[in-house]
């Protein structure tokens, strides 16, 4: 299981809807303090290698940006979303962004992670980052919010507890059939045996089509 979402071989793993559902409710409830202030929201979500959840999240969220590992942002670009919303009379803005996303070199100042025993970078600070040079650069006050780790609690989602009792029922059938050397997925709306070979050592991004066309276009 994983809330990211980044498991290759499986359209969805079991978590991940849950935790959209729980960082969509956030931003809905960022939206009311942010109007009232006419102020900018920058939301921090999990997603160390991948942005499935800040691209979901931020879709269902009606942010005004996402920021994403897959794609180097540019803040001016942040910038410019925020002030043309601010011309439309839009004063409020919600930016999501995953904790792994990356600002392209140059255009402003990268997070200094540390590492773990295992050589992992310790993440989180971007939120901050973005929101202290968005407010500079625009001069529109700007706040973040990190969800961290409650996205990773609660009650799992009823879409997320069907999926994992049909991944278990398969899994266990699987095994009692001898199919070794595989795990089982989510294709479409069935349940697929999957070999490990195709699986370890990949990780599965976000829809990128998704993020340049659909997002990029209700966005701009």
């Amino acid at each position: 299981k994983t809330i990211d979402n980044d498991i290759a071989g499986t359209d969805v793993t079991f978590g991940f809807d849950t935790a959209v559902g729980v960082a969509t409710d956030a931003i809905d409830r960022l939206h009311t303090t942010a109007e009232a202030h006419e102020r900018a929201m920058v939301v921090e979500v999990m997603g160390r290698d991948v942005g499935h959840i800040a691209l979901h999240a931020g879709l269902a969220g009606g942010a005004a940006t996402i920021l994403v590992p897959e794609v180097p942002f540019d803040i001016d670009e942040v910038v410019a979303v925020v002030e043309r919303r601010r011309k439309l009379g839009r004063y409020a803005s919600i930016i999501v962004v995953a904790e792994g996303a990356l600002p392209l070199e140059g255009t402003m100042e990268s997070p200094d992670y540390e590492t773990d025993e295992f050589g992992h970078r310790r993440l989180g600070g971007i939120g901050e980052l973005v929101a202290a040079e968005l407010e500079r650069r625009s001069g529109v006050e700007s706040r973040v919010t990190s969800l961290g780790y409650v996205v990773r609690g609660g009650t799992p989602s009823a879409g997320d507890r069907v999926l994992a009792t049909r991944l278990g029922v398969s899994a266990a059938n699987l095994a009692a059939e001898g199919g070794w050397g595989a795990m089982v997925g989510l294709s479409g709306t069935r349940i697929v045996p999957v070999p490990l070979d195709d699986v370890a050592g990949r990780i599965k991004t976000c829809d990128l089509e998704l993020y340049n066309e659909v997002a990029a276009a209700f966005f701009s």
